[in-house]
């Protein structure tokens, strides 16, 4: 059985090793890494009152649709954000050997999760490509069929939890530098690697924080058991905007979000996974 177990372990290191394997994740990182530039702009427009679109990552996706080439690039972002989830299947069936027992599995648990958010973003890029997608970008239905269910307020809380500590743990992974491990030796080292970390601490930390806002809408619709109270990125960065200062916090997010495409770009240059 050993032996067995072996060979399967071995296998599943060339296939995760493989040139295939590295450049989608390369392409994919450098196609989510767009997905946020246009994310922040859009974060931005909405910062200083010239909204035109869902500040989400379907909105995203809807404003690079108007661009020229427009629906080239939309299949562009549909075909690296599925080679994305490619890679992160990859890893959680194989992947996150350097780990031990317990943390092994919770990173291939994380990569599971990735896989879902590459996968949903993939299918919105699919139905603009296709000509079948819509700009809304709400989540109150989704939440509203939830609280329907039995238990239901308690789900809706239990889902706001979960977004909550997702958002803490961004966090937490950007300001101790966690980032790093994903980066060679190339890009750790003297003053580009310095720049490459503070886009990555901005980056992670400013994720953090629009999703604690998000696990708040989440948390305030199942007090409440209003499905309309909820949100996902778009209601959470208008909640930020009426708040006091709230062009600038957003005007802030959005900065951090744009940071944290660039680290896409620099993570995609100095993979190591």
């Amino acid at each position: 059985m050993s032996d067995v177990t072996a060979r399967v372990e071995d296998a599943g290191d060339e296939v995760r090793d493989s040139d295939g394997i590295d450049l989608a994740a390369r392409v994919g990182l450098v196609t989510f890494g767009v997905v946020h530039l246009v994310l922040g702009w859009l974060a931005l427009q909405l910062a200083f009152g010239h909204r035109k679109d869902s500040a989400s990552s379907k909105g995203a996706v809807h404003e690079l649709a108007q661009q020229p080439w427009g629906t080239a690039l939309v299949w562009a972002v549909a075909i690296g954000m599925t080679l994305l989830v490619i890679w992160q299947l990859v890893e959680a069936a194989v992947g996150h050997r350097e780990k031990d027992g317990a943390g092994r599995v919770l990173h291939r648990l994380a990569s599971v999760g990735k896989a879902i958010v590459y996968g949903a973003i993939a299918a919105s890029a699919y139905q603009v490509a296709l000509g079948s997608g819509s700009s809304g970008g709400g989540t109150d239905s989704a939440t509203a069929r939830l609280m329907d269910l039995p238990a239901g307020q308690l789900i809706v809380g239990l889902v706001a939890l979960a977004i909550a500590a997702i958002g803490v743990g961004l966090i937490v992974y950007g300001v101790q530098d966690r980032f790093v491990e994903h980066l060679d030796g190339a890009g750790r080292r003297g003053s580009t690697g310095t720049v490459y970390r503070w886009f990555g601490r901005i980056g992670y930390c400013a994720k953090g924080v629009a999703l604690l806002v998000v696990a708040g809408l989440f948390g305030y619709a199942a007090v409440t058991h209003e499905a309309k109270k909820s949100g996902g990125l778009d209601q959470a960065l208008l909640t930020v905007l009426k708040q006091p200062f709230g062009p600038v916090l957003l005007a802030l997010i959005a900065a951090g979000i744009v940071c944290y495409g660039l680290f896409c770009f620099v993570r995609a240059r100095h993979l190591d996974s």
